[in-house]
């Protein structure tokens, strides 16, 4: 993480530290989890105040947590690698006990009294969660900036977005507060803020981990995903809350590079970074025409199903919606019934026609986003000397995943003027593994 001025900021304790090597140092005695949940605790004392990652701390409930998970290895009871690990879970996913706001002044008094199943499963792994992170107002949008509680911001320059929307996840990832947390991802909200912040942030195939209890954006496209330093802790956290089978492979993944111009003209600058990193050299391309149907599915879908879910706030209490999002809802309201219908029955086409390019090939490598962080309420950017819409580039390269439910991986990819580039990898569902072997031989 680097700082920047106006606000430089230090880097947290769990900076370049691993879940692998904290469970290590846990049962081999060299940390408790009681001294990691404070130190997470005063990282968030210090850093939060900057960068608004936590909309919630819960300090006596995960000290509490922390005495247990030590209590529990003292007495042989050992739960896997998240055992003692604290962990943020982002405000749209439900903690029984604390408030979940979904970023927005309609939950402002919403105190959920089970846990979803995602975190019902964490605590069955053993983590600790410390607090609720800052999320875009409901999830709807990719920047991060839209909450009740204010815009998250990046730790390599708090002037600029997080991306979204789980921007508070990845802010406090990024800054070492915490060195996993919990996201949502309906059209790249794990994945846009993973690579702006740069970290790894993985969304699993649709349905994988269990949606239950989590607050719904846009209930096809909507999915759970995990925000670590790397991929390898990504794969810990999700072998915990996944019941799906992975399959061992023992060839290794075949990787190809998919030209992100034929989804979204971005900053060749960023393309050509992430690609040097990539190692790749082979070349895939979409279909003609495939991208820009991509592009009109996931738009038609998402606003229908988010409409769905907000129509009765809509109509009886509009005055507390944050005005851009409310904007979005009323342009998303007007959407005929016959769209969503045409858009639902061109998923298979859209799936057939993308499955091309994984002949021959196990991964896809493309960009995550086409542009460095914008700043924050920057909602217009310029491209190759064209003025773009910073929302439409933000989600140009993930959002076609989400239509497709297809398992997609971003991992740090080095920087462009200072900030930070992800490198997207994308799979079929049950070739997981091979994901995470490709980010990982990026290394060597």
């Amino acid at each position: 993480m680097r700082g920047k001025d106006p606000m430089p900021l230090s880097p947290g304790p769990f900076t370049g530290r691993t879940v692998t090597g904290l469970a290590q140092d846990l049962r081999e005695g060299r940390t408790s989890s009681t001294e990691l949940v404070k130190q997470a605790l005063d990282a968030i004392a210090e850093l939060d105040p900057q960068l608004n990652a936590f909309v919630t701390v819960d300090a006596d409930g995960a000290l509490a947590a922390a005495r247990r998970a030590d209590d529990e290895l003292a007495g042989g009871v050992d739960r896997g690698p998240l055992h003692g690990v604290p962990v943020g879970v982002k405000d749209l996913i439900e903690v029984a006990g604390l408030p979940a706001t979904m970023g927005s002044r309609h939950f402002a008094d919403h105190l959920p009294d089970a846990d979803a199943e995602c975190v019902t499963r964490l605590r069955r792994a053993g983590a600790v969660i410390v607090g609720k992170t800052t999320t875009h107002e409901f999830a709807y949008g990719p920047t991060g900036d839209r909450s009740a509680t204010g815009p998250s911001r990046n730790p390599w320059d708090p002037a600029r977005m997080t991306g979204g929307s789980s921007g508070g996840s990845a802010a406090a990832v990024a800054a070492g507060m915490v060195p996993l947390a919990l996201g949502t991802d309906t059209g790249g909200s794990v994945r846009i803020p993973a690579a702006l912040c740069g970290i790894a942030g993985f969304k699993p195939a649709y349905g994988a981990i269990p949606a239950d209890g989590v607050f719904p954006l846009s209930r096809t496209l909507d999915h759970v995903g995990v925000l670590a330093g790397d991929e390898r802790d990504c794969l810990l956290a999700y072998r915990c809350l996944t019941s799906a089978q992975l399959r061992e492979d023992t060839a290794p993944a075949r990787v190809a590079w998919l030209d992100p111009a034929g989804l979204f003209a971005g900053d060749s600058r960023v393309a050509s970074t992430v690609r040097a990193v990539s190692g790749v050299e082979e070349e895939v391309r979409l279909p003609a025409g495939v991208a820009e149907t991509l592009r009109e599915t996931y738009a038609v879908i998402q606003s229908c199903e988010t409409a769905a879910v907000h129509a009765t706030r809509l109509a009886e209490a509009h005055g507390l919606f944050d005005p851009e999002v409310l904007e979005r809802l009323r342009v998303a309201a007007e959407l005929p019934g016959w769209r969503y219908v045409q858009a639902m029955d061109e998923r298979p086409r859209l799936a057939e026609a993308v499955s091309t390019l994984f002949d021959g090939h196990d991964v896809i490598a493309l960009p995550a986003v086409p542009l460095t962080a914008p700043l924050l309420q920057q909602r217009e950017t310029e491209l190759n000397g064209e003025p773009v819409a910073v929302r439409a580039a933000l989600l140009a390269l993930t959002s076609p995943w989400n239509v497709l439910g297809l398992p997609a991986l971003t991992v740090p990819a080095g920087t462009v003027d200072d900030l930070p580039v992800g490198l997207q990898l994308v799979c079929r569902p049950g070739r997981e593994l091979l994901l995470f072997e490709a980010a990982t031989a990026r290394r060597s």
